[in-house]
């Protein structure tokens, strides 16, 4: 009898996971809290651009920065600390963003009752939109089209609204950072209009279906 490949031994119907760096060591869980094992992305476009490797502190030291295309092989939770660092006030405090990022995940343990990173994860999907707009000249005449986006420039929107988001939130707020941040990646994670990555994804996606 041949023997059972691992594409037959999926069960049907299960969620589609996120293609995984095999380590040839056991990585301690994030934080030593926080297991990647268990985080699925469901959407089936974002799989390959949204990298689970098991890290325990989500700092490459810019490894992946000289070459163009490399941000993929970056953990999906450094790179949306790296998003936070966007004013001049956190630009280099990668240490600092880190131990705001554990806190908040702290924070959205105790809410949601939820991996931390599933739930990043899951803010990232419903924050990255499908179709956007771009302008094509005719004469002197500019024309806007509806072009559909890429999966790799998907992600890079979503982490940029929410972390936009979050910085516009905390801005003259007497709410501490880390709450800022666990209230967005909830609201992004529940597909809630309050967050303002869901927001600007419908806004974008709204634009687009009228300029079909």
């Amino acid at each position: 009898m041949p023997e059972e490949t691992e594409k037959d031994s999926q069960p049907s119907g299960s969620a589609p996971q996120s293609a995984t760096k095999e380590l040839p060591f056991e990585v301690p869980p994030l934080f030593g809290r926080y297991s990647f094992k268990e985080v699925v992305v469901s959407d089936p476009g974002l799989i390959k651009y949204i990298n689970l490797t098991p890290v325990f502190i989500p700092h490459t030291a810019g490894r992946y920065t000289s070459k163009a295309f490399q941000r993929n092989r970056v953990n999906i939770v450094e790179r949306f600390i790296n998003n936070m660092m966007r004013t001049e006030h956190a630009t280099g405090e990668k240490a600092h963003m880190i131990g705001i990022v554990r806190k908040a995940f702290e924070i959205i343990e105790n809410k949601t009752k939820q991996n931390p990173i599933q739930v990043l994860v899951k803010a990232v999907e419903n924050s990255s939109p499908r179709e956007e707009i771009t302008r094509l000249q005719y004469g002197g005449i500019s024309v806007p089209k509806a072009v559909d986006v890429s999966s790799s420039r998907r992600v890079d929107i979503a982490l940029r609204n929410l972390c936009k988001g979050i910085l516009k939130a905390s801005h003259k707020n007497k709410k501490r950072l880390e709450m800022c941040v666990a209230e967005e990646l909830i609201a992004a994670a529940e597909n809630n209009m309050n967050s303002f990555g869901v927001s600007k994804k419908e806004e974008l996606e709204r634009v687009a279906a009228s300029a079909r």
